[in-house]
């Protein structure tokens, strides 16, 4: 893996970002949980919210990726953390695979801004993705 950062997910929604970050960064610092120095966390903030964790070496984050359960304890609760590589630079076809068709032009929109944030997708292919999202939903709700 040549990547150092890891997206994180299954801390509450409820948590305000910068509490899940100051949580997420005692954690990962921890040499128990794999961990190392960290570069920077970003908590993208959400009804299922994630962070990417960027690492200051890529064996930081392999290590992180090899353990087998990351368990954020806040009080007297446990929450599961799920652990995945981030790939910095997603191609379109990897940005529609698991892409279900929105209920709503907002959720498509929302969509879609998502994708911006998240990804080094140019302006032209977010308005490409754009255009496409709308237009299954179209076909989803008029045909």
């Amino acid at each position: 893996m040549a990547g150092r950062t890891v997206r994180v997910q299954g801390f509450p929604a409820e948590l305000p970002p910068d509490r899940a970050a100051d949580k997420l960064t005692i954690h990962f610092l921890r040499s128990r949980n794999g961990g190392g120095d960290i570069a920077n966390v970003r908590v993208l903030p959400g009804s299922l919210p994630c962070a990417l964790i960027t690492f200051e070496a890529p064996e930081v984050a392999q290590r992180i990726l090899q353990v087998k359960n990351h368990v954020l304890a806040i009080g007297k609760t446990q929450y599961p953390l799920e652990v995945t590589p981030h790939a910095s630079e997603l191609s379109p076809n990897e940005v529609l695979r698991d892409v279900a068709a929105p209920a709503a032009p907002t959720q498509t929109l929302c969509l879609a801004d998502s994708l911006r944030r998240e990804t080094s997708l140019s302006p032209f292919i977010l308005i490409t993705l754009k255009s496409v999202l709308i237009h299954i939903q179209m076909k989803i709700f008029f045909f």
